[in-house]
């Protein structure tokens, strides 16, 4: 199973393949903003990757980072992302100070819209 940190937290096992934004939340118990449902609509699940950053991307992803003008090196929308081996991230959009009233909309099991891989 791959092993995720969070924010310089003990690292943590994840299931394999178990979308990042999920594996935040459930097996982090991090306060991760999904405000868009995990559909690569807003930038709200932004992590910045310390290390482990996957080199494929969806073209949502890719299309959601440019329109929304994220160019920062290593900040990734976490729906987007599979865990598919080891990766150390630090949380950007928190519910706590955010003023929302909750993290966002459930978030399916897989990948929304359904994945078109490409590179970064």
């Amino acid at each position: 199973m791959p092993k995720l940190v969070i924010d310089n937290r003990d690292a943590i096992e994840v299931p394999h393949g178990k979308r990042l934004v999920k594996a935040l939340v459930e097996e982090g118990g991090t306060d991760q903003l999904h405000a868009c449902g995990g559909v690569s609509r807003c930038t709200t699940c932004r992590v910045r990757f310390v290390d482990g950053e996957p080199e494929k991307m969806t073209e949502a992803e890719k299309e959601t980072l440019r329109v929304r003008e994220v160019t920062e090196s290593g900040v990734r929308l976490s729906c987007q992302i599979t865990c598919d081996e080891d990766m150390y991230v630090e949380l950007i959009s928190r519910l706590e100070g955010s003023g929302r009233k909750d993290q966002g909309s459930a978030v399916a099991e897989e990948i929304q819209p359904p994945p078109v891989w490409t590179t970064k």
